[in-house]
Order: C-alpha cells, then structure tokens, then sequence
C-alpha cells in the first residue's frame, strides 16, 4: 500500500511533527474473547515496562467463554499514574463488530491501527489511521490455519512497537519470557512479531504523535497481578487449608495460592502438608473454613460477592463462637448475577455486618498488590489474635490485572498465634473459661483440639453461651459475653493497619477513599493543583474498624469528600455510624459505579463541579 494513501494531509503532518508525546499515553487493544490475545498483551505491556516506563495494564473481558468482545488498556506514564485512563489514544482495532464503535471513540488526534478490511478511515478524518492486512501476514508467517487465530495477535504486537519505537530488542526478551520452555512456539510468535514490525517500518511514514522513550523507573520492580499477591502472602502466613468454590474474580486467587502449595508446602518425600478442597459451593467452604481454624490450622477461603451472600450464617457462628478463619473476597459488580467481569468497591456494607444480629467483621483493604501480599500474610495473624474471621477485600482490578509494584518484603517476624494455652499452661492456672476476659483487651484464652489435659476441653456454641463456654439463657451472661465482643472490636482498632497519610495540613478540605480508588484519586490530586490551583488532603482507609486517626482527620476539616465506587455511599454511610454526630455532615460522597475502574478526571471534574471551582 502506498504511503501517500495514508497521509491525512501536510497540514495534519505537520500538526503532529511538531507535538511529540512520550511515554504519556494509553493503548487499546480490541479483539474477541477467547481469540488467544492475552499472551501478546502481556508481551507489549512488558516491553514498555523493558523499556524502563511505568505501566499497567486493564482487562475488561465479558463473563461469557468465547466470542463476544474483550478489550485491555495498557497505560504508559512517565510520571507513574497507574489508574484508568478515561480516553486511550491509540485503538488496535481486531474486532470486527466494535471496530467502528472503538473509532469514534478515539480522541482527536488519536491513532487507529486496524485490519485494513475494515477501512475504519471513512469514519474519521480527525484520527491517524494505519490499515494493516493481518491476516495476509499472519498467513505467510503460520503454515497452520488453525494457529493463525492466535498468532495473528503478535503481529499486531510487532507493528505497536514499531511505531511507537519500542526496542524490537526487548519486545524479544519479552516473547522469549512468555514461551520460555517452548523453542518452536517462541519462534512462531517472534516470527510474527518480526513480521509486523517488518511491515510497519517499510510500508508506514510516522504521523502520529506518541513515542515511547527508554526510562529508568522500573528497575528493581515486579509486574503482578493482586490476586496471586493474596497467594502469596497467605503462604508466607502459613495458611495450610483451603476451602473453595469457583467464581469469577476470585478463582485465580486460589489457583495461585495452591501452585504455591504445591511448590513449597511438601515434604522432602513429596507429601503434601495442605488441604486444598473445592467445596459444593460457599457456604459449605466457609464451614470447612472455620472447623479448620477451630482445630489450629490457618485456614482460607476465596470468593466474591454472591459467594459472601452464601457466607452469612457461617459468619456469625466465627463471631459469636471466637473462630479464626481469613475470607478474601474479590468485589464484582451487583447485586445477584450482576457483571461478573466488571468491578465495584460493593461489598463493604456486606462484609462489615455479614449475618443476622449484631455481628461486626474486621475488614482489611488493600490498596496495591504489595498490600494484597502485606495483608494477605496479616489477615491471620489477626484472625488469631483476636479469635474471629477476617475479611480481605480486594476487587477485580486490583485482583486480575497487571500491576507495577516493588519487590514484597519477606516477612521478618514470628507468627501471631494468639492466645493459645498449652497443657502446661492449664496445669500451672488450675483451669481455664474459655470466654473470659482475664487481661483486658476482651480476647478469652483458647486451647486446641488434642491438647493434653483433662481441663483443656470446652463446648465451641453458636447458641447462648456465658463465659465458661456453658449454654445459657440468662439474660445478663448472654449480654456480658455480646458487650464483650464490642470491646474486642474496638481493640481491633489499634490492631488492624493504620490509614496512610497521603497528604494533611495543607486544606481545609479532605478527601477519603480505600481500595484502587486511590490509584485515580492521587492522579486527581495533582490535576486539581494544575489545573485549578488547589491543594486538597488525602487519607486512604486500610481497615475496618477504623482507627482514630481517621476521626481526627475529619474533625480537622471543614468538608471531607468521600470517594468510592459503589452508587449506595457504603464507606460514607460506615463512617456515619462510626464517627461523633457533630462530624457527620461534613461528609459528601464522589461515586463511581458503571464497572469501568474509577479514572483521576471523573473525580477531578465533580469536585470542582462541587467546590464551585
């Protein structure tokens, strides 16, 4: 095809010669679910990361196996913003049915590279566009037509990179990462790479705008997803028993815990020292759960939410009967079926208050993959420390997507166990009650099944029960052991991690939010300084019941934004119970809740819409 079939005009050209932008922009990839596309995804992500440019990348997938559209951004900031972009400026169109929705959808100026069948050109004259016969060269490069659905992606890969001028280098090393073990397969799919990029640099004359630059801020980092950080932490934590059923954000969560298991909890004889059970469905997990933790094992479970749902009843026994557990729960659109492949910060409401009576959970909220795996190694010893389940509560895209993160510390300290008595223990105090509270922070001393001594036995009730773990009616033993477990919770506080400060002092007014919103919320903090030269305080939330430095940033503001994304306010609406009257109605929410990641614009945009700016 001749180069001056795709000039846009000297005008245009001229236009973008003179504007070049580097490392400041976020690619769109648009195909068709189960066409093989992760793999070269990965590859171009990890080749702008290479090239020492902050990155991440965002799946947005349909929850049906195959055929139906599937997209995934990959953003790239010389400044480090790793939230969604609002618009992506450059669109890999592969997908027939999107291809002319995903063209208007460029921003002026964008770039469009697409099969050149589809002649997406007719729709804009405002957009760079370079058609490129995919399927013509993945043809001459793949003997096998029954390959080609899948190589035809890396060919796509090899013309990215070389418009962008991507170092075909380590766009290489990348392919050879992705296929390690598999000679053959590597030299197919960098086949088709070399064949893009062959096909782009001899037939394409540059007229967009955007470049990525060699960088030096990724040495020393990881590319992770958060839900293999949870594995991990939870391993390192010692959890020897998981109880499961499949759901969509959170299976791969277990998948990469017991891979971990299966590599470094055997013995030197090759037996497994773990129980990993896919149960017949939640309910009965959390219950395997539970009866693990009970026993003494560190014991876990995975879901989302309609899996919390099922969860409820098992919850409160854990409560009220003092039974460690750790329940990850990646948050999905709702409510019932919701969009299973869309995320939302939802659940909170749930977890905090899952089952019927007066039951509060210890939640905990992760804000990065190096939290998932810091918290994922926590969440037990907490559990044990304050005898009760704990929540994790992570979301979709912070549990399946790729994230920059620096390397995870190996843990430096021993295993919390809690308050654990031995035989030794019960021979030395004459006996125990199981429910007492003998040192003032409302948590009772617990023994173990199998313990070695005719007092070390106890009744674990989920019905009416006073301290001696005696079943029981009377009002005033049913109320003292449920005032009880009030003052464990509110010791919790000073146990669970401390917000993080993000900036304070500066403004009368504040922001608070939890979770990815902070990924947009920092991105939104520098655009309101640039663009309307306001300074506003941040504290991010890691935990439920949340501690009294939150109450004080509250009272030290005159309005205090709270940003989730959820329509119903739920952080808003657990601050309001939590904080003193007179501090209620400075709160005002910023919500987010259409199942795309919250972006920095949105946010930036309704503040000043609110703020009068």
């Amino acid at each position: 095809m001749a180069t001056g079939d795709l000039a846009l005009g000297q005008e245009q050209g001229a236009l973008t010669a003179r504007q070049r932008v580097v490392n400041d922009f976020s690619i769109i990839v648009a195909t068709v679910n189960g066409s093989g596309s992760q793999s070269a995804n990965s590859v171009l992500l990890k080749s702008i990361f290479g090239m020492g440019v902050p990155v991440s990348g965002k799946n947005l997938f349909p929850s049906n196996i195959a055929g139906l559209p599937t997209w995934y951004t990959i953003r790239a900031s010389k400044d480090g913003y790793v939230a969604r972009k609002r618009d992506s400026e450059v669109l890999v169109a592969l997908n027939p049915e999107t291809a002319r929705e995903d063209m208007m959808a460029l921003p002026p100026g964008g770039v469009a590279i697409y099969e050149e069948n589809l002649n997406l050109k007719q729709y804009r004259s405002d957009v760079v566009s370079y058609p490129v016969p995919f399927d013509k060269i993945t043809a001459a490069v793949c003997p096998e037509a029954k390959l080609r659905k899948l190589v035809k992606n890396m060919v796509y890969v090899g013309v990215v990179a070389q418009l962008l001028e991507i170092d075909l280098d380590v766009v290489e090393k990348g392919v050879k990462k992705q296929f390690a073990k598999k000679q053959k397969v590597f030299d197919l799919n960098f086949g088709a790479v070399k064949a893009g990029f062959d096909y782009a640099q001899t037939t394409f004359t540059k007229q967009d705008p955007f470049f990525v630059q060699a960088m030096n801020q990724t040495a020393g980092k990881i590319v992770i997803d958060g839900n293999a950080a949870c594995g991990m932490g939870a391993v390192f934590a010692g959890a020897t028993v998981v109880a499961w059923y499949p759901i969509t954000p959170s299976t791969s969560l277990i998948e990469a815990t017991t891979d971990l298991l299966k590599k470094f909890r055997v013995t030197p004889e090759g037996k497994a020292t773990f129980a990993v059970v896919q149960a017949e469905d939640e309910l009965a997990a959390i219950g395997m759960v539970l009866g693990a933790g009970w026993a003494g094992a560190r014991a876990m479970t995975s879901t989302s939410g309609p899996g919390i749902s099922l969860m409820a009843e098992f919850a409160g026994l854990g409560y009220y009967a003092e039974i460690p557990g750790v329940i990850f729960d990646v948050q999905r659109t709702g409510p019932s079926t919701g969009m299973p492949t869309r995320t939302q910060q939802a659940d909170l409401l749930s977890v905090a208050f899952l089952s019927h009576g007066d039951t509060r959970h210890v939640v905990l909220l992760p804000g990065s993959v190096k939290e998932c795996f810091d918290f994922g190694y926590s969440a037990f010893d907490l559990a044990e420390r304050l005898q009760t389940p704990v929540f994790v509560l992570s979301d979709l895209d912070l549990g399946m997507n790729n994230w920059m993160s620096d390397p995870f510390n190996y843990p430096d300290k021993p295993l919390d166990r809690g308050k654990v008595l031995t035989a030794e223990d019960i021979e030395r105090l004459g006996g125990f009650a199981r429910y007492r509270d003998v040192d003032g922070d409302a948590i009772g001393w617990r023994t173990l099944p199998g313990t070695l001594h005719p007092k070390a036995a106890y009744f674990t009730r989920g019905s009416g029960h006073n301290e001696t773990a005696g079943y029981t009616e009377k009002p005033d033993e049913y109320q003292a052991v449920m005032d009880r477990l009030v003052r464990k919770f509110e010791n919790a506080r000073t146990l669970v991690p401390a917000p993080v400060t993000v900036r304070d002092g500066a403004s009368n007014v504040g922001f608070l939010a939890f979770g990815t919103t902070d990924f947009a919320l920092r991105e939104c903090l520098d655009e309101l300084k640039q663009d309307y030269g306001k300074t506003v305080d941040y504290m991010r939330i890691r935990a439920y019941p949340f501690a009294h430095e939150i109450h004080d940033f509250v009272a030290s503001h005159e309005r205090v934004y709270v940003v989730e994304q959820n329509r119903d306010a739920q952080l808003a609406s657990l601050l309001k119970l939590d904080l003193p009257t007179d501090q209620v109605a400075k709160l005002r929410s910023i919500l987010h809740y259409n199942g795309l990641p919250i972006d920095a614009r949105t946010i930036t945009e309704e503040f000043a819409t609110k703020e009068g700016l």
